[in-house]
């Protein structure tokens, strides 16, 4: 399908369902290839079904559905080399990298291992580390190509206030999901500095709730039947929705990669519902 992506290429991570595939969706929709990854298996400290490998199948069959090619494979952002090695594969088969997605996320924060350091861990490593790893593995392509591009990752709006307002919803998960997605900010922020002059852009997404897996699970059903009303609060939208869809998140990502964005680089892009007025 011709559009504005045709023959352009994106790298996505966490793409076999939710947030990712939505990327991978909407850039394919106007003529974009992907190569996408996800761990397809699951973290101990996680207390919700994480994506598979059946999952990763589909995203790749809604993206050539559309007439774009697609090469999707498991791999661990903790990982630097498992993913360099599906990056590698892509870049050769496709023969370029526009754009950069770094997607990929666990949302550990209730559950029987929330308390424990190892989710603490966690966190860190997927959530912030595994955004560097991304990162550093294909800004030296957009740099040697000299075309620009765009970078783009996925923060939240628990970077941007308090996810705490009493005892009850104390975790180590809530801390080590909220630290490491206000980091991002700070590490988006030196990327676009850093790639400014090459004309690679580079920016964030600070959602809301998105309506997707990772909060449509027993995990969280649990958290808010029991939660003390002060610490919903938290959560609350100023427009009347408890969550945004996927594809809310994916019309950004879609602005950020195309020319219509050329002059925005190191910014945090809310798509809140007005969640930071509340």
């Amino acid at each position: 399908m011709a559009g504005r992506f045709e023959g352009k290429v994106a790298f996505i991570t966490g793409v076999a369902r939710g947030q990712g595939r939505a990327h991978a969706v909407r850039l394919a929709s106007e003529g974009a290839n992907i190569i996408g990854i996800d761990l397809c298996d699951q973290i101990k400290t996680v207390a919700y079904p994480m994506s598979t490998l059946a999952d990763l199948d589909e995203t790749t069959k809604l993206v050539e559905g559309l007439g774009s090619r697609m090469i999707a494979r498991p791999a661990d952002v903790r990982d630097r080399e498992s993913l360099q090695t599906v990056l590698d594969e892509g870049v050769e088969a496709f023969g370029r990298l526009d754009f950069v997605i770094a997607n990929a996320g666990i949302m550990p924060m209730f559950g029987p291992e929330a308390n424990s350091m190892q989710c603490w861990q966690d966190c860190l490593d997927v959530l912030l580390t595994g955004v560097l790893h991304t990162v550093e593995a294909t800004y030296p392509r957009l740099v040697e190509q000299g075309e620009g591009g765009s970078i783009i990752v996925t923060s939240s709006m628990a970077a941007m206030q308090p996810q705490m307002r009493t005892s009850d919803a104390h975790t180590l998960g809530v801390l080590g999901y909220s630290a490491a997605k206000a980091a991002l900010l700070n590490l988006m922020q030196n990327y676009a500095s850093l790639l400014a002059y090459h004309r690679v852009r580079v920016n964030a997404l600070v959602p809301t709730g998105v309506n997707t897996p990772m909060i449509q699970n027993e995990m969280v059903e649990t958290r808010f039947a029991t939660a003390n009303p002060e610490d919903i609060a938290t959560l609350i939208n100023a427009i009347p929705v408890n969550a945004v869809e996927p594809e809310d998140i994916a019309n950004a990502a879609a602005w950020l990669c195309s020319d219509e964005s050329r002059f925005y680089t190191g910014s945090a892009m809310r798509i809140d519902a007005g969640a930071s007025l509340r």
